[in-house]
């Protein structure tokens, strides 16, 4: 993944896209931050479609119904 500066990205614009398109995504910098990524559609679809782990938590019920074993609590020596 290369980094670039952002007057660099604008100036050369079909080079960093046809990088991204050969999977090479860039990083664009703004003052020596990275400030945004350029990579391809297809990879950006692949990324979308995994959906994060939060999401994952929020979509879960608020109360789960779980059976619980008849055992008690277990006696532990300290």
């Amino acid at each position: 993944m290369q980094e670039i500066q952002i007057r660099d990205a604008k100036a050369n614009l079909s080079a960093v896209i046809d990088h991204a398109t050969q999977g090479e995504p860039s990083i664009i910098t703004r003052h020596g931050k990275p400030t945004a990524v350029v990579l391809s559609y297809e990879e950006y679809r692949r990324l979308s479609a995994v959906p994060s782990f939060g999401r994952l938590l929020m979509s879960l019920p608020d109360e789960i119904e779980t059976e619980r074993g008849g055992e008690g609590l277990r006696d532990v020596a300290f």
